[in-house]
């Protein structure tokens, strides 16, 4: 059975956000590895077209931004939109029924499906779906933005911490 991990790069008050922070290189490795090691990846329609960006090649890359899109386009990915969503390869796209089709999921998947998106995770939670929550805490202050919980708080039981690079830790937790 798969295990549906929430994880997200979140500021000291809370807050996420891409365009305000972004993963040093050590960190960045650390994603890479994450992502080719993933059963697949389950997205809100937002965040899935942020992440189109890794479908198109970009000469500027490096070689690790060419392994994360390497990784990014080989994993399966879920989006849970109703809206019908323009989706790419190896996508599928969820518009109804979200708790079937999760239950379903991890009943047929092996290994970590990562969550990503606040909204979406917010409502794997009120389902009792989300099976461990990461916290990648970054030393930055936005006062505003997309909170990381979108809305009532879970009950969480601390699992594990590490520092990754220079400045981030990440915090592991499960529902208590």
């Amino acid at each position: 059975m798969a295990k549906l991990v929430f994880g997200m790069n979140q500021s000291l008050d809370g807050y996420v956000d891409h365009m305000e922070f972004a993963p040093d290189p050590t960190l960045f490795r650390h994603f890479i590895k994450e992502a080719q090691e993933q059963a697949g990846s389950l997205y809100g329609r937002k965040i899935y077209e942020i992440m189109r960006y890794w479908d198109d090649e970009h000469p500027e890359w490096d070689a690790d931004e060419r392994a994360f899109a390497t990784a990014w386009r080989n994993q399966p990915k879920w989006v849970v939109s109703r809206s019908q969503p323009l989706i790419g390869p190896n996508a599928t796209l969820i518009g109804d029924d979200l708790e079937r089709a999760v239950r379903a999921l991890k009943a047929e998947r092996e290994g970590e499906i990562e969550v990503a998106g606040p909204d979406l995770a917010h409502s794997l939670t009120e389902l009792g779906l989300i099976d461990e929550y990461r916290i990648y805490l970054h030393p930055v202050a936005l006062g505003r933005g997309t909170p990381y919980f979108a809305g009532p708080r879970p009950r969480l039981h601390l699992m594990t911490h590490d520092r990754i690079g220079e400045d981030v830790v990440r915090l592991t937790y499960r529902p208590a």
